[in-house]
């Protein structure tokens, strides 16, 4: 004897079992959405890898030639009239490009003469200083410069400048390649 529907009830479709329903997606996660997220999370994380170790080279670069600008500043604006040849030769070395063969032609054929001849001194300090721009390889600092010049025996004469200063890391040195009052 086999059963059947009554009579007026509607045939009866077999239904998928619920848990059958839910592996069809198992294979999409697993080989599409899944690699997906993974490969998105990989890809933010070294972005922000970049970012922090440009960031962190900036700063490294900021500070460092901040200080070169300072210290090259006062080498090439303080010098004894017994000593200036090797006082300008020494800041020479601190400096690239055409500023540099400027400041040589400059420093032999105006400044070492009347140093000499008129026994002029100076000696320069830099209260300040702030970085403008700084890449891992070009930094332009302003630097406050106070300086003071004897002449002969004269009273000494001071005087307050600004000065943009370019730099240019050449040999993993900061190496002034421009210098500009403002």
């Amino acid at each position: 004897m086999q059963l059947e529907d009554p009579p007026g009830q509607p045939e009866t479709v077999a239904r998928p079992n619920p848990a059958e329903r839910g592996n069809a997606w198992r294979p999409i996660l697993a080989y599409g959405v899944l690699p997906a997220l993974v490969m998105m999370f990989a890809m933010a994380a070294g972005l922000l890898k970049y970012w922090d170790a440009s960031a962190t080279a900036s700063a490294v670069a900021r500070v460092e030639s901040v200080q070169a600008a300072k210290d090259s500043t006062i080498a090439m604006l303080s010098y004894q009239p017994d000593s200036v040849e090797a006082d300008l030769k020494a800041a020479q070395e601190r400096l690239t490009g055409d500023f540099r063969d400027a400041f040589i032609e400059l420093t032999n054929n105006v400044v070492i003469p009347g140093a000499k001849e008129k026994r002029i001194s100076t000696v320069a300090s830099v209260p300040g200083a702030a970085s403008v721009t700084a890449t891992p390889n070009h930094a332009v600092v302003v630097v406050f410069v106070n300086q003071s010049a004897i002449v002969g025996s004269d009273a000494p004469t001071d005087t307050a400048s600004s000065i943009r200063v370019a730099l240019n890391k050449v040999d993993g040195r900061w190496l002034i390649s421009g210098f500009d009052p403002i």
